[in-house]
Order: C-alpha cells, then structure tokens, then sequence
C-alpha cells in the first residue's frame, strides 16, 4: 500500500488510537498536454501580471484576498499562522450520531484509517461498537494547513474517516426552481414504481465501467497504431429529444422495454448495457 499521508491518533472521551491516514480513493482520468499545431512542441503556461502582461517570477508573488472588487488585501505566511488551528495531528471525535440521520451529500471524500503500534484493540473495539449502535463519528481534523469535519464510520472492516461539508457550504434548495406540490395519478405513481421494481438489483460497484475513458483509450491507441493519421469517423445518427406527452404511455414502453431485456438476460443473452472494452 503506499505511505500514509498523514499521521496521528483517532480521540474520543480519554482514548486515543494511533492511526495513519491513506487515500481510499484514485483518479483514473487521462492527462493530456497542450501542445502547438505546427511541430507538436509542449505548450508551458507562464504567471503574467494582467496590468502589463509581464511575466512574474515566484520570488515576486504574495497571496490576495479581493474584498471589494479590484481591491486587495495581501496576507503573509505569519498571517496564516496567527489563525487559531491547532494542527494537533489528532482526529478530534465530538459527537456520535446515528447513521440515517447524515444525509449523504454531506460526504465527499474518503480515507482508510489503518492502526499503528500498539492500537489494534482500541481500533477494532471502536470499528466494532459504531457498526453496532449503527453510528458515525462527527470529528475536528487539521490535515496540512486546514481543519476539516469528518465522519468515522466502520466500512468492509476498517474505519473509514470521511471529510464532510459544514453546514453553510450547501446550497439551500429552496433557491432552485423545483415542484412543489405536483399533481400526480395513481396510475401513473404506480406504475412508476413497478418500474423501479423491474430496474432493481443488488448494488454491485463493478457492474459499472467508465465507458467513456475506455472509448478514449481505443481512440488513442487506433491513433498511436495508425502513427497519429487521421482515422475516418463513422458517422452517426444525433439521438432526438423525446417530448413526454404521454407520461403514463412512456412508462408502460419503459416498462415492457426493461421487461425484454431481463428476459434476454436470463435467456444468457448479453447484459444490455456491457460493452466491449477497448482492444
């Protein structure tokens, strides 16, 4: 596994686990450089001052807070450090709340928290009581610069700590023009959910490819293989937008469309939405 990159303990009431801190998460997106049309030459970007166009060196660049428009205040690294965040390297637990009660969208990006000498037994007795009561733990941590809130939570048999939004960071829905009260017939509400029924199935993460980054991929290789020629396009038919007239017709077609597919699939027909991945 690669090294921790961060280091410390895990605090609730007078206990304290020692803890490291490893992503539990990769990026799997394709980089590309900028390059100039002519000769393929890498295209650099350079830090021009927007007053004369001059290019400025990193000895001459100090960080700005725009309080007004075109006004700045500038802040020194002493100023960062006058802010009272005590990187105490520690994951701070305040509260312990049931589970359901979070909503999901306060989550946003996991880390595995794996035991260091000496904590396997606080580890598991903590991983061990959350799964039981079914709670999280709502924690303070400083990781480099910035204080986070996180939850604690066991998953696949290792704590997991998740940064979370505060409160102020989500957008009110009440801003978005969305219905409601809608007038909805009973026909068409239940056959909506005999559609969710048909459409239901375990949750399999692996069921789910990125389709696009494999399509890429065979793009680039055709490419590479064709020694960077153009490769003729097939063309294709643009899909046109459907306008729902009928709703109740739309679900009763959804309904018998997802009807035949299952039907394939049992019969040991392709799944409908597998593709080939790039050769």
């Amino acid at each position: 596994m690669a090294r921790a990159i961060w280091k410390g303990s895990i605090s609730f009431g007078l206990v304290n686990i020692p803890i490291g801190l490893y992503p539990a998460t990769r990026k799997e997106d394709l980089k590309f450089r900028l390059l100039r049309k002519a000769d393929l030459s890498p295209v650099n970007y350079k830090r021009v001052a927007e007053k004369d166009g001059k290019e400025v060196p990193w000895n001459e660049i100090v960080k700005g807070y725009e309080y007004e428009k075109g006004k700045y205040i500038v802040l020194k690294d002493e100023d960062f450090q006058r802010v009272d965040v005590e990187a105490t390297q520690t994951v701070d637990i305040k509260d312990f709340v049931d589970e359901d009660e979070i909503d999901p969208i306060f989550f946003y990006k996991p880390y595995y928290l794996e035991p260091q000498k000496g904590g396997d037994k606080a580890y598991a007795l903590l991983r061990d009581s959350l799964k039981e009561k079914k709670k999280v733990g709502i924690a303070k941590v400083v990781i480099k610069t910035r204080e986070y809130l996180a939850g604690v939570k066991p998953e696949d048999g290792a704590l997991v700590l998740e940064l979370m939004h505060f409160g102020d960071e989500l957008i009110d829905t009440s801003r978005l023009n969305i219905p409601k009260k809608a007038e909805v017939g009973k026909r068409e509400l239940k056959m909506a959910t005999a559609l969710i029924d048909s459409m239901s199935a375990k949750w399999d993460p692996e069921k789910y490819k990125d389709d696009y980054r494999e399509a890429l991929m065979h793009v680039i290789e055709e490419k590479v293989e064709a020694g960077g020629k153009e490769i003729e396009e097939k063309p294709r038919k643009a899909a046109k937008p459907t306008k729902v007239i009928d709703l109740v017709k739309v679900l009763q077609q959804s309904l018998e469309q997802t009807g035949s597919k299952k039907k394939k699939t049992a019969r040991g027909g392709k799944h409908p939405h597998r593709h080939k991945k790039a050769a």
